[in-house]
């Protein structure tokens, strides 16, 4: 099948990167600087048996509103995260009494949030709307959604066997020892000092859902889920929501002065391309590579290491933490255990990275971790993380990744910045 591209209204039968694909830069430049955040909120994360639905709903959207300095009939259109489908946008109308705004659903599983503001961005900054609200939530310790048993695709064959998450970041953790030349002690410790850094930040954050330290050695010795990941390399199961108000840029100045900028929010799908191809060597993701060289075109970074100050990755398992730090330009390919034994990546470190404990304190409610992440991104920017406080943070990095690393991924990364 021959891939066809646009350049300058004519077709051509060649696949050019997506600079050249777009021509001018236009698609690259269309976010950039455009869409404001002036309010964000957040719940306490946990196993939140006594709140339902709309009651995660109801307390991350008034933390956002209030903190925005609005009310709900300011809000001209609405985004709602959750990848539990059912009532769809009439969840959200339905728990704040909205006046028959226009109410979206989006489901993209561990980027859900992150699509849900991609989205919403993007009609503010066509002009669509001047204010709008974006929200995720998920509810999975009382629901049927059983992330754990493995997921089977639409168009399966039915004969593909289902591999757990776990399983397949095990076979990710086993083959980047062998690729770079890890012993299994030298990876189990590597991997744990990943495990501690984020129990460390989590302690230090009352909304996390898990908020105690942990040693190196609790870490490698802990039960054994998927050799060789143990209980402490892999993230929990947990309820929480997280919302955010947002604003053309221009007008972001009239509700507050420390808002907070849209560098860029990239979205990359995957078609099942690794058990084909050699992208599917288990130690990177190709997806997570080109969303982040995208966004950093977007951007305006050249250097992420030294231009980025924080970063929220998507730790559902150390290994993927690990793995992520290589395909994000932080370490070196092969190198990172390196940094992970600096500290590089610790709260004092060069580049802070999941400051507020991360999936692996917060759990992961699918439609609400991207907008998590953001909300821990917008505060250190503002100067307002408390005991977690980056110094002088200037831009910083969210990233998703829903899929394994058997099949295919789907990449969400925002690039968030303080105002000039």
């Amino acid at each position: 099948m021959t891939a066809f591209t646009i350049i300058s209204g004519n077709v051509h039968p060649q696949g050019l990167r997506r600079r050249e694909r777009i021509g001018l830069g236009g698609f690259m430049q269309g976010l950039r600087d455009k869409v404001a955040i002036i309010g964000m909120g957040c719940t306490k994360f946990g196993e939140l048996w006594d709140k339902s639905q709309g009651d995660l709903i109801i307390e991350a959207t008034q933390e956002a509103l209030e903190d925005a300095g609005i009310g709900m009939k300011d809000v001209q259109a609405a985004w709602l995260g959750t990848a539990l489908g059912g009532l769809l946008g009439m969840r959200l109308a339905r728990a704040l009494k909205t006046e028959y705004i226009p109410v979206t659903h989006v489901e993209n599983l561990c980027t859900t949030a992150t699509d849900a503001m991609r989205q919403a961005c993007y009609a503010v900054a066509a002009g669509a709307f001047d204010i709008a609200l974006v929200c995720g939530f998920e509810k999975l310790k009382d629901s049927k959604y059983l992330i754990a048993g493995g997921m089977e695709a639409p168009d399966s064959t039915k004969i593909e066997p289902i591999i757990p998450p776990a399983t397949g970041y095990a076979l990710a953790a086993n083959r980047y020892f062998h690729h770079y030349g890890l012993s299994p002690e030298e990876g189990k410790e590597t991997l744990a000092r990943i495990a501690v850094k984020n129990h460390h930040n989590g302690s230090l954050n009352p909304k996390a859902h898990f908020q105690r330290k942990i040693t190196i050695e609790q870490a490698v010795k802990a039960p054994m889920i998927a050799y060789p990941l143990g209980v402490f390399d892999c993230c929990g199961v947990s309820d929480g929501a997280a919302a955010a108000v947002i604003t053309n840029a221009d007008l972001a100045k009239k509700f507050r002065d420390d808002y907070v900028l849209v560098k860029s929010i990239q979205l990359v799908t995957g078609a099942y391309q690794r058990p084909l191809q050699n992208t599917g060597d288990f130690v990177h993701f190709e997806e997570t590579v080109l969303a982040s060289k995208r966004a950093y075109e977007e951007a305006g970074i050249a250097d992420p290491r030294k231009e980025i100050d924080l970063a929220m990755v998507h730790d559902c398992f150390t290994i993927t933490e690990l793995i992520i730090y290589e395909d994000l330009g932080f370490s070196i390919r092969g190198k990172a255990k390196e940094d992970v034994k600096a500290g590089t990546f610790e709260l004092n470190g060069e580049l802070p990275v999941n400051t507020d404990g991360g999936l692996k304190c917060f759990g992961h409610p699918f439609g609400a971790s991207g907008l998590r992440m953001m909300y821990e991104v917008y505060k250190q920017l503002q100067g307002k993380a408390g005991p977690r406080q980056v110094k002088n943070a200037k831009t910083g990095l969210t990233h998703n990744l829903a899929g394994t690393p058997r099949d295919s991924s789907v990449c969400g990364i925002a690039i968030l910045g303080r105002r000039e």
